[in-house]
């Protein structure tokens, strides 16, 4: 299937190609926690993951081992996703930036990032 999402101002925007979304992963981590983004249940490869981003919107945040990176939109606040801790360069898209897709009607693992 072919998603595309975007913040919610739109100033960051992307589309890729990837398996149905029939379910969704919540970590707990101490970024992840406060979130509460409930993001793909696979990672997306660099190459699959077409990204449009105007006015230099796309910021990052990293912790801990500075591994992963969390993305947002410096100018709305929305993160639409992540690069992982555990496939570096690969990406979880948050379902909920998702056009199309409901977040809320999806069953949901949790993903214990909190042990890590």
């Amino acid at each position: 299937m072919k998603y595309q999402g975007s913040c919610h101002c739109g100033s960051v925007s992307f589309q890729f190609d990837a398996d149905e979304i029939t379910s969704g992963v919540r970590c707990n981590c101490s970024v992840c926690r406060r979130k509460g983004a409930l993001m793909t249940p696979y990672v997306i490869a660099p190459e699959s993951l077409q990204l449009e981003v105007r006015n230099d919107a796309l910021q990052v945040y990293r912790f801990g081992s500075g591994i992963a990176a969390h993305y947002f939109c410096k100018q709305c606040g929305i993160y639409p996703f992540h690069q992982t801790l555990r496939k570096k360069d690969h990406y979880r898209i948050n379902i909920g930036c998702l056009e199309g897709t409901d977040p809320f009607s999806l069953p949901v693992e949790v993903f214990d990032g909190a042990s890590l």
